[in-house]
């Protein structure tokens, strides 16, 4: 099913805890933050389910509550590539596509949840008003293209990797920004096939690497998750 993650009907107000998980919150003053709240809309999606489509026209500027999301192109839609592209996983406290709300402009890309999530979002004009007004958010806006130019060099990086355990090690480093992601902390709630669906392996091959990389001394598989022991190694992972 597809539909729009700020559906009317659906959505609701954001509560103490949504707002508590919220980074740049903290940046704005008393009445920015009154609006900010006034103007939030938060709404659970389901796994499969769309929260960005490619060609649709910008009117949110959406974060992560809660949960795990992917960025990919769609296959159809780009020129006929015979396979989809993933640009980014997003999980919990982070934000995205500030880049299209400040063009104005259609997506560019999809963007899907892997698994039961919550996403909030504000109205494209009230990113706006707070870029018009505010030193601290616009310098976490900021703070967020730089990261995600990084993150997307990073990307192609992985793509270029024909070593299945360095591009799972990578992978699972992007997913442990410490500024992109500051929900994560140092255990990842992911499960193989989630992984899977982001590195673009089979579930049995990133289960192979994860135990390489337990054995590495660079994680350790938990319960329904990875705990990140020695996270400059994943990213140096070769």
């Amino acid at each position: 099913m597809h539909a729009s993650a700020v559906r009317a009907s659906l959505s609701r107000g954001a509560g103490p805890q949504d707002l508590d998980s919220i980074p740049w919150l903290v940046r704005l003053d008393a009445p920015e933050r009154k609006r900010v709240v006034a103007d939030l809309r938060v709404v659970e999606v389901q796994p499969g389910e769309l929260v960005c489509r490619i060609g649709r026209p910008v009117s949110y500027w959406f974060g992560v509550i809660d949960g795990l999301l992917k960025m990919s192109n769609d296959a159809a839609a780009a020129g006929g590539s015979s396979f989809p592209i993933t640009f980014a996983g997003l999980t919990s406290g982070g934000w995205f596509g500030e880049g299209t709300v400040l063009k104005n402009e259609v997506y560019r890309y999809n963007i899907q949840a892997l698994r039961k999530s919550v996403v909030a979002g504000i109205p494209a004009s009230t990113f706006h008003w707070l870029l018009d007004r505010s030193i601290g958010f616009n310098r976490f806006v900021m703070m967020q293209l730089n990261e995600r130019l990084g993150q997307f060099i990073g990307a192609r990086e992985i793509d270029r990797l024909s070593q299945s355990d360095a591009r799972v090690a990578r992978s699972l480093a992007a997913l442990f920004h410490p500024l992109l992601y500051p929900g994560v902390g140092e255990v990842l709630r992911i499960t193989q096939q989630e992984l899977g669906y982001l590195v673009g392996l089979g579930r049995q091959r990133v289960n192979r690497s994860l135990l390489t990389l337990q054995d590495g001394g660079a994680i350790r598989v938990e319960y329904g998750g990875v705990r990140v022991l020695d996270l400059e190694r994943l990213r140096r992972w070769v």
